[in-house]
């Protein structure tokens, strides 16, 4: 399945530990991450190589192109909000997840749309589950 990960790169990397579980989760089960490298901790050094256009149209494309849209929410970001609402307009299944206890945008947490999931998790673990199961039921 081509899969689109999307996490925080500008507005923090608190949770860079979990990009890098589900990034690696995603790949070890065989997925086509176009994204993947987004867990790295080199990210901001190999974006800055890359114009804000070059960005926009490269990611558009993957959204366009993805079969589904992982998003970790923990950590605010404009461009994730972003790529969530663009996936969901294209009508693809999308899975927001946070670290429970997290404060999490209304935007996102009010949304009912029927091809949105929204889920918390504790753990590293329990965060690469909650990516499988709901890969799982997009097939």
């Amino acid at each position: 399945m081509n899969v689109y990960f999307a996490c925080s790169i500008t507005g923090g990397r608190a949770f860079e530990s979990i990009y890098q579980a589900i990034a690696r989760a995603l790949l070890e089960d065989g997925h086509d991450v176009p994204t993947a490298y987004l867990a790295d901790s080199e990210v901001r050094a190999l974006e800055m190589t890359v114009s804000p256009r070059q960005v926009y149209e490269r990611d558009i494309a993957w959204i366009r192109d993805c079969n589904a849209l992982i998003a970790e929410v923990s950590t605010p970001s404009h461009g994730v909000g972003y790529e969530v609402a663009f996936a969901l307009s294209l009508g693809k299944p999308v899975l927001c997840c946070y670290r429970e206890g997290q404060p999490v945008s209304k935007m996102i947490t009010g949304n009912d749309h029927p091809k949105l999931r929204l889920m918390t998790y504790q753990n590293a673990d329990e965060a690469v589950q909650l990516v499988r199961a709901f890969l799982t039921d997009q097939r």
